[in-house]
């Protein structure tokens, strides 16, 4: 276990499509976690941005990106990219640079301005990159590993159309009490079910789209919060960012290789479940101690998968999770109070941010009308691309 790191401030740009640069999602984003938590930008040590690698030259370095838009005052500076795990390793980052005693406050900030439709490899041939070869040679875009996921779940565990409508109708009833989500309408199955068929058995309404978003947190040491008045903070008290573990013999999409098991026995758990393993082992909790979770919802089928990785119930058991109204708001463990991707789409670098934000308002209590009764402990769960893992747990 590790000492609790402080989060002081959280902040957000709206999610949509704005038309405009990531830099000034991420300044919005960053000044309303400065405000949150009552200091200045020149109180900062240090900031730690989430790259986008979309965004032009400036997302390559999306620290020093921000740290511009700020307003130079000579603050540490680092940038990081991990997929859409980027914004939980921004807070590994950060977290570290506390504990180690480099910085009282760090500023972690992440922003997007997406395309149009589904993601697309960056340009040139790299043929061992196994994210241009999906693409290249499968034809696997996001949309189409979304739908072999779900055909995995109805094949495996009888999973049906109807249970990943109710994932999106309950992630839209949720979206629709945040300001900050992008779509924020409440949803019918009868709608979903009525949506054009995008990578069968997957329509439209299953999955998440495209966004421009930003979000933002300050950091900082419990001596630091209490000095400034806030002896009783919510605390970051696990980030994992494992890798999978050899060999990796179930294919998970949208990596296209497995290694043979033929010398050596596979692990128990699975990379996905051992994501939050890491997490709780270091927490010193477990899932029956939660009281939310965010998870990565890029599809419908997709946030079924997660109940069972967090360990909210046994293997094949989400849909019945999702049946009995357990993850619903007012059940056992609500999931996706946020409303989810489904609800705000993706801004990669941001998401993972986004999730910790949400975990932070409603362990504090001030999440509104989505508000998780007597919120305690949570955990948000994403996978960046090809071995990037990510959760953060955070309790009051």
């Amino acid at each position: 276990m590790t000492d609790d790191v402080a989060v002081l401030g959280a902040g957000m740009h709206p999610w949509g499509k704005w038309g405009r640069s990531f830099v000034e999602y991420g300044t919005v984003a960053a000044r309303a976690a400065l405000a949150d938590a009552g200091l200045d930008w020149r109180d900062v040590d240090s900031i730690v941005g989430a790259d986008t690698v979309r965004g032009g030259y400036p997302g390559y370095v999306a620290g020093a990106t921000f740290a511009k838009a700020l307003g130079w005052q000579g603050a540490r500076v680092t940038s990081v990219y991990a997929a859409c795990a980027s914004g939980a390793q921004a807070v590994s980052t950060a977290r570290a640079q506390i504990l180690a005693g480099l910085a009282d406050v760090v500023l972690v900030v992440g922003a997007d301005a997406a395309p149009k439709g589904f993601f697309r490899p960056a340009g040139g041939d790299r043929q061992d990159d196994p994210d241009w070869l999906r693409f290249r040679v499968l034809g696997a875009t996001n949309p189409t590993y979304f739908g072999l996921y779900a055909r995995r779940r109805m094949a495996v565990h009888g999973d049906t159309l109807e249970d990943f409508a109710q994932v999106k109708v309950k992630n839209a009833a949720a979206g629709a009490f945040n300001p900050n989500a992008r779509y924020r309408k409440v949803v019918t199955a009868e709608e979903v079910a009525a949506s054009a068929v995008v990578a069968d058995p997957l329509r439209l309404l299953d999955i998440c789209a495209t966004s421009d978003g930003a979000a933002a947190l300050v950091l900082c040491g419990m001596d630091f919060a209490r000095r400034h008045g806030v002896p009783d903070p919510v605390r970051i008290r696990a980030v994992s960012t494992v890798t999978p573990t050899y060999p990796n013999t179930v294919l998970d999409l949208p990596d296209i290789a497995t290694d043979s098991a033929v010398a050596v026995e596979p692990a128990g758990v699975g990379f996905r479940a051992s994501i939050a393993r890491a997490a709780y082992e270091e927490a010193g909790i477990g899932p029956d101690e939660l009281s939310l979770a965010e998870v990565y919802d890029l599809s419908t089928a997709l946030e079924l998968q997660w109940y069972e990785d967090l360990g909210l119930c046994g293997e094949g058991e989400a849909a019945k999770l999702l049946r009995e109204g357990a993850t619903a708001p007012g059940g056992r463990i609500p999931v996706n109070s946020s409303g989810g991707l489904a609800s705000f789409g993706e801004a990669v670098p941001a998401q993972a941010i986004a999730q910790v934000c949400e975990l932070t308002w409603q362990l504090r209590g001030t999440a509104g009308d989505r508000q998780v009764a007597g919120a305690r402990a949570g955990i948000t769960a994403n996978q960046g691309l090809f071995g990037h893992g990510s959760s953060v747990i955070a309790v009051r």
